[in-house]
């Protein structure tokens, strides 16, 4: 499974990022074209951060392994649930479950400042996500994750 993911704090704009690269309401699969493919990639695409819509990292493996797809885009929060940190936790718990499933992390956008001590060679920031124009941001993440 390659992973592509968006880490961001309330209103960073994450789900509007998400919603602007695939025109997912709220989870769907998609396909699409990588800069280097000649075929589309069928990508699952889940808008809102997983704590946010309580949903713990094993369910969402679950989720995705249901949907047939051979890729998944997804949100999460850089930091754990206060009301349940144990179920729900920081961005960094969710990629460690991703990479303990077998799972690829082939991109991270970071929107605004706060990362959540994610360290990746394939994280990028994008520190004016939440004031830019919509369309910049997805356009730079777009370019982020080498999709068309």
């Amino acid at each position: 499974m390659d992973a592509y993911i968006v880490i961001g704090n309330a209103n960073t704009r994450k789900a509007s990022v998400v919603r602007s690269l695939t025109g997912c309401f709220n989870r769907s699969v998609r396909e699409i074209l990588l800069l280097d493919a000649a075929a589309p990639m069928r990508l699952y695409a889940r808008v809102g951060s997983l704590q946010d819509t309580r949903t713990a990292p094993a369910d969402f493996v679950d989720e995705v392994a249901r949907s047939r797809c051979l890729a998944v885009l997804c949100c999460l929060s850089p930091n754990s649930r206060l009301d349940e940190p144990g179920v729900y936790p920081g961005a960094q718990a969710y990629l460690d479950h991703f990479t303990a499933a077998g799972w690829k992390l082939r991109s991270i956008a970071v929107l605004g400042q706060n990362h959540g001590g994610v360290r990746s060679p394939v994280l990028r920031q994008f520190h004016l996500a939440p004031t830019a124009p919509i369309n910049v941001t997805a356009r730079d993440v777009r370019a982020h994750f080498r999709w068309q």
